[in-house]
């Protein structure tokens, strides 16, 4: 037995070796949102996501979350809301001192929760020209877990505990969009920053809503995510992303 979990840990140290080589990674990632209207003002949603890794080969995560909007005026609104995300965390292994082998740790699956709120302002000019500007705090707490680990100096598995840790974060989001009155397509093109004491990562997107009817739209885009300081534990790559989503309205 121990020759047989010794052979599989050189096995995933190999993989290992070849993904953190990578400089970027593409993925996919598919949403749903219910969009219900409760007065002029106010309206509720749910929504999912499903995103994926490792160049379309290797499930990310899926996400559940409930939200609520409020239009505070004709060009700002607010929402607020919870998600659920059940994340594949990826794999890791840390070295000793002296540059050798400490321990490997498989990838896992593991929940995280998130809070959020913000605002939103917009301004349309005559010509269908539409610019938004997003400010949105998060708060996400990953929740203590045991999980299990390869040591390389007793050649054996062992139980590590990952202390549960919450992160704030501000996310600060422009967008420029065609926005002309019951056209098929609305193209739109948005950056991103994600803000915790720095710069963590950017998003950039450009894609178009495709209006369906009156109560479903379909918005396909790509983005491209691009990291920046992040925390060891936290571990993303730079992403290429196709996504595509739909919502309904009712």
């Amino acid at each position: 037995m121990r020759v047989y979990n010794k052979f599989v840990a050189v096995l995933f140290l190999f993989h290992l070796s070849l993904t953190a080589s990578a400089q970027s990674e593409g993925g996919l990632l598919l949403g749903a949102e219910a969009n219900k209207k409760l007065s002029k003002e106010l309206s509720i949603s749910l929504e999912a996501e499903l995103r994926t890794r490792n160049n379309f080969k290797t499930m990310d995560r899926w996400v559940v979350g409930l939200g609520a909007q409020y239009k505070l005026t004709n060009w700002l609104k607010a929402d607020a809301g919870y998600k659920l995300l059940n994340t594949n965390f990826r794999e890791d292994i840390d070295l000793k001192s002296s540059g050798a082998y400490n321990h490997w740790r498989p990838s896992y699956w593991g929940v995280k929760h998130r809070f959020y709120a913000s605002l939103a302002g917009s301004y349309k000019f005559s010509n269908n020209i539409k610019l938004e500007l997003r400010e949105r705090w998060q708060y996400t707490y990953r929740p203590e877990k045991t999980v299990e680990r390869w040591d390389f100096d007793d050649e054996a598995w062992e139980d590590k505990v990952r202390a549960g840790s919450g992160k704030n974060q501000l996310r600060s989001r422009f967008e420029i969009s065609y926005d002309r009155k019951r056209a098929l397509l609305t193209p739109f093109t948005s950056i991103e920053l994600y803000n915790s004491w720095g710069i963590e990562k950017i998003r950039y997107n450009i894609g178009t809503d495709l209006r369906l009817s009156k109560q479903h739209n379909l918005s396909i885009y790509y983005r491209y995510q691009d990291m920046r300081q992040v925390d060891d534990e936290d571990y993303e790559p730079d992403m290429h992303y196709l996504g595509v989503s739909y919502k309904f309205k009712f």
